[in-house]
């Protein structure tokens, strides 16, 4: 028969687990290891009131502001880059505002997945937190671009720890409501995702504080965000993982050159795709060294982790081998890849085919289909309980048939985009959501949730920028051959001397009214013959793009018919509970004391 006794919180003599979708017991014997102590228990044997604490929904709160505080530390400048480039500017380095957020947040991922999981995650939350904060406090006051590039770093390297949310919220709920609890975070991204680009031209156009409005915002945000983490969240700690006395052991154990060698691969991979064909040209040195050296670098990183023995790894090579998981963070970061694509030439097509005869917010308003799809996808995913197999291999092929059906539209066919883009996007943000939720399901270790999703995550970041700089490619090299092939055809043919064709393509693409005004010969007839073929090329050379999206999309659609069903692990196991403050009991518990079934 079974009894009830009381042990300290945290602590428990046996924790019932139901990982894999089989119920077990662990002895205190076989707790622990690299990652801890379990604490995982069925939500049933949780403390009554444990839901309905201001610490449990606080810690909710500091998540969903975290994601959100996260994704605006760049959507809300990155269609602003321009004008602060024109304000205080100009710099050649100006693209290094947005490439060091990508590269600090890529990077730190993975890192913060792996030292949370060894080492306890609030201050590591509060501190990336604290971090954005700082930066954007900095991005704010910046009287220059350097100052800028040295703001958006930190505000990167505070990304790392906030876009950590999957795995923070995942262990927070039991396992049958990972997904709901994922679709709820999303709900925090309606406002950088949905309206950070109409934010952003809403501040440059419509007030007195210009560009440095979005910042303001953000420093609240951020603000209020570090608070939250700072007082409502108080998950297992260092020593209720390991015991007292042992910091230091770990510390020195811990994978530092595997650390090393990979932030540098990641670093010099990543930063050699990004400055292809836009900073340097792609056979220059600095992007084909960048690109070897980091590939290589990356390729030693995983043979250590591997080979040698490691008592802490950055990378535990068993998780390389659980198949089901490395499926779905294909699948999510293929899907991922799909939605950059657009995210990157989305807006330069509104620009070149549709804004003409519209004003500055309507452009503003047309970039944000991507994100407000997007995030729509990421939220009505939370409605699935069962089969989420099967929604993934529907969700994924029509959002990918959507996208490329963008081939089909021309400067005539504003409309026919916007709803290609809103479905195509919304079904790949289910995607997203499905997959990214499925893979912390998967993981056999529910200990490593935030390594095995700081590794996917860093992978996502990895495919998306290989994918995106394929997709710029592609771009850069069309362009380079319509543009040349029929715009200057069209205006000789409209009367402009073929004298003054250089200059209208130079003027164009200036795109001022005092520079088209200085080609010789150039009338508003001709203006509007130009502008037109202008179009016309663009739209042929994104055409090309969006047939591209189908290499990618279909290895996707082909893992859809690998993922498992993952059912029978919708379970009722929670991995960790939230302490309160006071006394570093469970939540809802008497004097920190929590019952616990025992045989």
């Amino acid at each position: 028969m079974a009894s009830t006794t009381t042990t300290p919180a945290f602590k428990p003599a046996v924790v019932h687990t139901e990982n894999e979708g089989l119920g077990y017991e662990k002895t205190t014997a076989e707790l622990d290891d690299a990652t801890g102590k379990i604490f995982s228990v069925n939500d049933v044997d949780l403390p009554q009131g444990y839901y309905k604490s201001p610490y449990f929904w606080g810690s909710m709160g500091a998540i969903g502001l975290s994601i959100s505080c996260g994704v605006a530390g760049f959507s809300f400048i990155a269609p602003l880059l321009s004008f602060v480039n024109a304000d205080i500017g100009p710099s050649e380095n100006i693209t290094w505002v947005a490439l060091t957020y990508t590269l600090t947040g890529a990077v730190g991922l993975m890192i913060v997945g792996r030292l949370t999981d060894i080492f306890g995650r609030r201050w590591f939350f509060i501190i990336g937190s604290a971090l954005a904060l700082l930066g954007s406090i900095v991005c704010a006051v910046a009287p220059n671009i350097p100052a800028m590039i040295a703001g958006e770093t930190l505000i990167g390297l505070g990304s790392s720890a906030q876009l950590s949310f999957v795995f923070a919220v995942s262990e927070l709920v039991p396992m049958k409501h990972r997904l709901l609890a994922n679709a709820y975070c999303y709900l925090w991204l309606i406002l950088p995702n949905a309206f950070g680009p109409v934010i952003g031209y809403a501040f440059h156009y419509q007030s007195s504080v210009g560009w440095r409005g979005s910042f303001y915002v953000l420093i609240a945000m951020n603000l209020l965000c570090t608070l939250s983490w700072y007082f409502f969240y108080y998950p297992p700690s260092f020593g209720q993982k390991h015991g007292p006395g042992r910091k230091m052991q770990y510390l020195n154990e811990f994978d530092y050159i595997g650390t090393l060698i990979a932030t540098l691969g990641l670093l010099l991979f990543l930063m050699g795709l990004s400055w292809g064909g836009s900073v340097y040209p792609w056979n220059s040195a600095h992007v084909i060294a960048c690109v070897a050296i980091g590939f290589l670098l990356l390729v030693a990183f995983f043979f250590y982790e591997a080979y040698v023995p490691l008592k802490e790894p950055l990378l535990p090579m068993h998780l390389c081998k659980n198949r089901d998981w490395l499926v779905l963070i294909l699948i999510w970061s293929i899907g991922a890849s799909v939605y950059y694509a657009f995210a990157l030439i989305w807006p330069q097509m509104v620009a070149a085919l549709y804004s003409q005869g519209h004003g500055p917010m309507w452009s503003g308003w047309a970039s944000s289909v991507v994100g407000a799809g997007i995030t729509l996808g990421e939220i009505l995913a939370g409605v699935s309980k069962k089969k989420m197999h099967w929604v993934v291999r529907f969700v994924f092929p029509a959002g990918a048939i959507l996208l490329a059906c963008m081939a089909t539209c021309t400067p005539d066919t504003p409309t026919r985009a916007i709803v290609l883009l809103l479905l195509g996007t919304t079904l790949i943000g289910a995607n997203e959501c499905l997959t990214s939720t499925m893979a912390t399901i998967c993981i056999h270790d529910q200990r490593e949730l935030g390594t095995a999703l700081g590794v996917g995550g860093s992978a996502r970041s990895f495919v998306s920028t290989l994918c995106g700089t394929v997709y710029t490619v592609v771009l850069s090299n069309r362009l380079a051959q319509t543009i040349p092939n029929q715009v200057p055809r069209a205006l000789v043919g409209a009367g402009l001397p073929e004298s003054s064709v250089a200059g209208f393509l130079t003027a164009y693409t200036n795109g001022t009214q005092a520079a088209l005004a200085a080609v010789q010969g150039l009338n508003p007839t001709i203006l509007g013959v130009g502008t037109r073929a202008y179009q016309n090329a663009s739209a042929d050379a994104y055409r090309t793009v969006f047939l591209t999206t189908i290499a990618f999309s279909g290895v996707g659609i082909i893992l859809t018919w690998l993922i498992p069903n993952v059912d029978a692990k919708l379970t009722n196991e929670v991995v960790v509970q939230l302490s309160e403050r006071a006394n570093g009991g469970i939540l809802g518990a008497e004097a920190g004391i929590s019952s616990v079934k025992t045989a």
